[in-house]
């Protein structure tokens, strides 16, 4: 488990953290979002140990947070977004140079069962500077995980690779998430919609959101962009009010905006009445508001 209370962290006047409070249990992925300068690297670092909070605290499986806590250190896994590794190694070689560190025990036994898991098998043999991105990420997990911590936490891990490699990697970080605390901060708005059970926003260093992402119903509505041969009147949508809300696009009448619930029904009552006027429909848009509108809406910024 992974608990954060009212983290405070100032650079001189400035507030980089205000307060920032929240858990996450084990078993779930935790998206961290927020546009540039909001004070994600500062919290990162702050839960890494890397740096201190001026108040409150943080707790990783019950251990605060210090870097000279053995079992502070024991309890979490890191994979920062420029992953650190000694490309001169061999990927078996690097794997129990890291597992010598952390005084593991069966060190064979642990690096071969985690070699299989991250899929490394083909590569194990390899100097890590004749690795792909993609396999790089996957040493970077494996040296993350290979002290089986309890609390994992990734900074956009996914950057830079291939829509193959992206999806490889995804199916990993969920397989790992079924198990672990997962704290996944990215840029990537798809990433928290594929892998995250539940996002918090940050944003000029206040908690701004915090919801199961299953919860992100952002509108209740879907808007219907659509043009009509002939030109009509406002009273020609006047049988749909109690269903809908509109607007016209242009002042000749053509091309129309539609506001309407998010279900099917709606949607075929309006194409049923569009018909039963006579109405010939010469294109439509179909829109619902996305994650990163409400990104956007949440943050005030239209920057990833």
């Amino acid at each position: 488990m992974l608990k954060v209370h009212e983290l405070t962290k100032y650079y001189g006047s400035q507030c980089a953290l205000n307060c920032i409070s929240f858990e996450a249990p084990k078993g779930q992925i935790l998206g961290f979002l927020g546009p540039n300068g909001a004070g994600k690297s500062t919290l990162m670092r702050i839960l890494t140990g890397f740096m201190k909070a001026d108040q409150g605290y943080c707790t990783v499986a019950g251990h605060r947070s210090d870097h000279t806590n053995p079992a502070w250190r024991q309890s979490l896994g890191y994979l920062p977004e420029h992953n650190p590794l000694y490309t001169d190694m061999y990927v078996r070689e690097f794997l129990t140079f890291t597992a010598r560190i952390y005084q593991l025990n069966n060190i064979s036994k642990t690096v071969n069962a985690l070699i299989e898991r991250t899929g490394l098998g083909p590569e194990q043999n390899k100097k890590i500077s004749q690795l792909s991105k993609g396999y790089r990420q996957r040493v970077g997990l494996a040296q993350a995980i290979i002290h089986d911590p309890e609390v994992l936490i990734l900074d956009e891990p996914t950057t830079g690779l291939d829509p193959n490699q992206i999806v490889q990697i995804r199916n990993l970080i969920k397989d790992l998430g079924s198990e672990k605390t997962v704290m996944l901060s990215t840029h990537i708005m798809q990433e928290v919609e594929a892998l995250c059970d539940r996002v918090i926003v940050i944003n000029a260093g206040q908690l701004i959101a915090d919801r199961p992402v299953s919860d992100l119903q952002f509108s209740d509505t879907v808007s219907l962009d659509i043009q009509l041969k002939d030109s009509v009147k406002d009273s020609f949508w006047n049988e749909l009010t109690p269903l809908i809300s509109f607007s016209s696009k242009d002042e000749h009448g053509f091309t129309w905006i539609l506001e309407l619930p998010k279900n099917s029904d709606a949607e075929a009552s309006v194409f049923k009445y569009i018909s039963s006027k006579s109405a010939v429909l010469t294109r439509l848009d179909r829109k619902e508001i996305s994650m990163e509108q409400w990104f956007r809406s949440q943050t005030g910024t239209a920057k990833f």
